[in-house]
């Protein structure tokens, strides 16, 4: 799986290098949080590097979102919106139904392949512009599937209640994202608490922690990712290896395929299990009788 920045500092090295190319990652917190800015920031990681960004906007207007980002110091969004190289589509105030199912997947045939970048910011309108929930899964889930033919995603969602992500307006966009991130935000003596958590990333190893993270002007988010430290050993995947090659118990293609699965995991994958467990598993599952 092909990796690309984030564009959020910290935040790569827990996600094993960065999102998954033509992913779709859902960022979730509450107001003040700062998922406008983590959008603002994916999309103009690509923006550097030439890639071409669309930012979809439910809510505020484009003359809103520009404004927030030269308040960040991020004036150059001026100088990519003359070059071409920044999209803006405003959705704010339209009826959202109508713009997934018909507007939508017109601008996705024009730019279908295209490999940019998408932010959506956020996606709580539409949600709540259905008290259905089969329709909201309906709506969020093509929105999904249709960005995501143009390139990779990154959308917010406004979060509501006590932070512990059972929400009604978190459950789909969890269950049909790749990947979720959790941005915890409450105030406490002396400032505020900030955390930013992995809740999922789908062919992705990741950080299970939960790691405090500020907002900069100039520079954004800033994740602190110390905590995390990935001993990419492979003294487990090799033991289980040598020992299935010794005994050869396994038919051709099977073994062959557990060898290569082998090949891509390390000893981080295995915590909390044991390698003669794991090879006893295997064996049983293919011993006659």
């Amino acid at each position: 799986m092909r990796k690309i920045k984030s564009g959020i500092f910290g935040l790569n090295p827990l996600l094993d290098g960065g999102f998954n190319e033509n992913s779709t990652t859902v960022v979730i917190g509450s107001s003040g949080a700062g998922k406008t800015t983590c959008a603002t920031q994916f999309i103009r990681r690509g923006l550097q590097e030439g890639q071409e960004g669309i930012f979809v906007s439910l809510d505020e207007n484009k003359e809103q979102i520009i404004r927030e980002a030269i308040e960040m110091g991020w004036s150059d969004i001026l100088d990519y919106l003359e070059d071409g190289l920044l999209v803006f589509i405003d959705a704010s105030g339209r009826e959202f139904s109508n713009f997934i199912r018909k507007e939508l997947p017109a601008f996705v045939a024009d730019w279908k392949g295209a490999n940019t970048r998408i932010a959506v910011d956020p996606l709580t309108p539409v949600l709540w512009s259905t008290k259905d929930q089969y329709e909201q899964r309906d709506l969020i889930g093509f929105m999904l599937k249709e960005t995501r033919r143009v390139g990779t995603v990154l959308c917010t969602l406004e979060e509501h209640g006590p932070g512990e992500l059972t929400g009604p307006e978190t459950i789909i966009p969890m269950y049909l994202a790749d990947c979720v991130i959790h941005l915890k935000y409450k105030a406490a003596e002396g400032g505020v608490i900030r955390l930013l958590k992995i809740i999922k990333a789908r062919s992705t190893r990741h950080s299970e922690l939960s790691h405090p993270y500020k907002i900069m002007k100039g520079l954004g988010l800033i994740v602190d990712s110390n905590a995390y430290k990935r001993e990419l050993t492979t003294k487990i995947p090799s033991q289980i290896r040598a020992v299935l090659q010794q005994k050869k118990p396994l038919p051709k293609g099977i073994q062959e395929s557990v060898q290569k699965a082998l090949e891509g995991l390390s000893d981080e994958d295995f915590k909390t299990l044991k390698a003669e467990h794991i090879i006893e598993s295997i064996l049983a599952e293919y011993s006659e009788g």
